[in-house]
């Protein structure tokens, strides 16, 4: 009964983890589409494409762990040598894949805070609120969202051609505190104005985007681990213990 029990138990952990992959592709697919998703509300901010490269690719995995979790389970089940090893193959292709994608998470986490100050200068020197364009609106978006206004804080917008031209010392509304139901944007009333500065808080916002990616490659690259250990306590039992074959198949000794 003992040594049943304990062939029930080898099988059945490969399966759990063909299901905790299963899981893992899911969530790998659900943090590559939230960085697409947040990236397009700051694009105006960072224009390096290529910073996206780490969430294509953590996608890509997502889809490809379906597949390999959907393979493994049938491998797993039939008891295949073939297609466990076949399984394990892959799992270890994505894991250094995973690897990549930590890697170039921090190489892109650390160009973050160059490229945004680099290129909000330009956004904001750039600002029409009189018939705003797609970098004027990602402006007025960022500072209610962020709750912030400037570039430094909100005696930057003396400085650009916007407030020159407007005449009447005021700043977007959308610097405005949402407490503030009075405000109108004027400088005579700083207190109603978010005093932070929006280049600091872009630049951790992307940065933080960037750790999900990050931790979740190193998170599930450890789950891969298991199913691959799994896989190969299956393929190693089926190598070296004829009882273990035996258990599985219901057979008996002679």
């Amino acid at each position: 009964m003992r040594k049943m029990l304990l062939g029930r138990m080898k099988r059945c952990l490969p399966i759990c983890s063909c299901c905790f992959l299963q899981a893992a592709a899911g969530i790998l697919c659900y943090v590559g589409a939230y960085v697409f998703i947040t990236y397009d509300d700051y694009d105006h901010f960072f224009e390096d494409v290529y910073t996206l490269i780490p969430a294509v690719v953590i996608i890509a995995v997502g889809t490809l762990l379906f597949i390999i979790g959907l393979i493994g389970c049938c491998a797993t089940i039939r008891e295949s040598r073939c297609g466990l090893a076949t399984f394990v193959i892959i799992l270890l292709l994505v894991f250094i894949t995973e690897v990549v994608v930590v890697v170039l998470g921090y190489v892109y986490r650390a160009k973050v805070e160059s490229e945004v100050d680099r290129r909000i200068q330009k956004v904001y020197k750039t600002y029409n609120g009189t018939s705003p364009d797609a970098a004027s609106r990602a402006i007025d978006y960022v500072q209610r969202q962020l709750h912030c206004c400037g570039i430094r804080n909100y005696s930057d917008w003396e400085n650009t051609d916007w407030f020159k031209e407007t005449k009447n010392q005021s700043v977007p509304l959308s610097c405005c505190k949402a407490s503030a139901s009075t405000c109108n944007g004027s400088l005579a009333h700083p207190a109603d104005l978010y005093s932070e500065g929006c280049e600091a808080l872009v630049v951790k916002k992307l940065q933080d985007i960037m750790m999900y990616v990050i931790w979740a490659a190193l998170t599930f690259a450890a789950i891969q681990l298991l199913g691959m250990l799994c896989a190969c306590i299956v393929l190693c039992r089926r190598s070296r213990d004829p009882a273990y074959e035996l258990l599985i198949t219901g057979g008996t000794y002679a």
